[in-house]
């Protein structure tokens, strides 16, 4: 692979669940399209984009900023699963599968950003 956070698997884990948080919103009803649906996969896609951008050629501090950005975009996701929940446009099975990969998302942010060292 030719870029460093290629090889993050925490960054692989973030594709993956960027597209199925994409599949489980295309789903949901065109009222929703601007709304959390948008919101939804925008904070999703920005787990990812956000590793990335924080492990290419940034110091450090930087790339521990960019993990405190995408562990952000992580816990919005969780937010947006409560709010589908609420609206039933997500049931009980598809909240607790995304909730956990969430929760092993944001502990891999975590640990990833606490072995960088800061000079």
């Amino acid at each position: 692979m030719a870029f460093k956070f290629e090889n993050l698997k925490v960054w692989q884990r973030s594709i993956e669940l960027s597209g199925e948080i994409f599949e489980l919103t295309e789903k949901f009803p065109k009222r929703e399209m601007f709304v959390l649906t948008s919101q939804s996969q925008r904070a999703s896609d920005s787990i990812a984009l956000n590793i990335a951008e924080g492990s290419t050629g940034q110091t450090n501090p930087e790339f521990r900023r960019f993990l405190a950005i995408a562990l952000r975009s992580a816990i919005e996701v969780v937010c947006c699963l409560h709010i589908g929940k609420r609206r039933k446009l997500i049931n009980e099975s598809e909240f607790s599968y995304f909730y956990n990969f969430l929760t092993e998302i944001v502990k891999s942010i975590q640990a990833l950003r606490n072995s960088i060292k800061i000079k």
